[in-house]
């Protein structure tokens, strides 16, 4: 028997790391993430620690809400990173990096997050993805800013994440 005429061996988990502070979560983010677990078999929503930031909501927080949001869908984890983004994709054996792209101005940025990474982890793909057009104007820092001031934030973030926000801020 030839080499070439084996029968191929399993496929490797297609893994995918979707990075970000997700302060809070929005459903942008959901939209995201909902959508790459279709592309790959799990796709591990890891939240940032950023000491340089002063966050509304502390990690294990943010951790807890989307492990909420998330806990029927057995293709999404949650976990929390600090350090180089690669080295943690490294550890979870990732093979792609998903991040969310809104707008043009969003395009800068991460396209030379992108090209660092891919300096750093040339087998670490980066896969970028436009969340439905209904949140494309959606942030973290505008969902905080209209709550703080007294808006609504109902349709912009899950239910959790909503019920979170009225107890942060002693509203409902």
């Amino acid at each position: 028997m030839r080499a070439d005429d084996q029968e191929p061996g399993p496929c490797p988990e297609r893994v995918a790391v979707y990075p970000g502070s997700f302060d809070p979560l929005t459903n942008g983010h959901v939209d995201i993430i909902e959508r790459g677990a279709r592309l790959f078999d799990r796709i591990i929503v890891a939240v940032l620690v950023n000491s340089d930031k002063r966050p509304l909501f502390s990690v294990d927080e943010r951790v807890e809400t989307a492990r909420e949001v998330f806990r029927n869908r057995p293709k999404v984890e949650v976990d929390a990173f600090e350090g180089l983004l690669i080295d943690f994709a490294r550890q979870r054996k990732a093979s792609a990096i998903v991040r969310g792209l809104r707008a043009v101005s969003d395009f800068e940025f991460e396209f030379q997050m992108a090209l660092m990474n891919r300096r750093l982890a040339p087998d670490i793909e980066t896969v970028f993805m436009m969340p439905a057009e209904a949140y494309t104007y959606i942030s973290s820092r505008l969902v905080r800013e209209v709550y703080a001031l007294g808006g609504a934030v109902q349709g912009l973030v899950p239910e959790a994440v909503e019920a979170r926000l009225g107890r942060k801020f002693a509203r409902g």
